[in-house]
């Protein structure tokens, strides 16, 4: 099954955060998305104006509210920056990987991919 077709899972701060072997396979699924302090996701849509990562982010918001599970947000001319990252265990999740599949795809279905696509 593929990230993008889960559901992410509300954490109760029980689980431990995945480890670099663990969230390896996950991150091959995904596009021009990287791994920083192997603790938070992180991807960037670039673009030639404002309107375009202004409407990416109000879609991810949409898919945020449905999912329960909240990215950061960073909108400027020309770029939308996302960070995903389980806060309560200050680490990576299954659900982060599967925020992010479906941020990817909810980009190329509403033409929203940007230049490095």
């Amino acid at each position: 099954m593929s990230l993008a077709t889960k559901k992410c899972i509300p954490c109760t701060g029980a689980v431990k955060p995945l480890t670099r072997a663990e969230f390896q396979p996950f991150l091959g699924e995904l596009k021009n998305w990287t791994v920083e302090n192997d603790k938070k996701l992180v991807r960037s849509f670039k673009y030639d104006n404002f309107v375009k990562p202004m409407r990416l982010a109000k879609r991810i918001a949409d898919l945020a509210e449905e999912q329960q599970h909240h990215p950061d947000l960073l909108v400027r001319w020309g770029e939308l920056k996302i960070d995903i990252w389980t806060h309560k265990i200050d680490g990576l999740t299954e659900s982060d990987f599967v925020l992010a599949a479906k941020i990817d795809e909810c980009a190329t279905q509403n033409g929203l991919n940007d230049q490095n696509n």
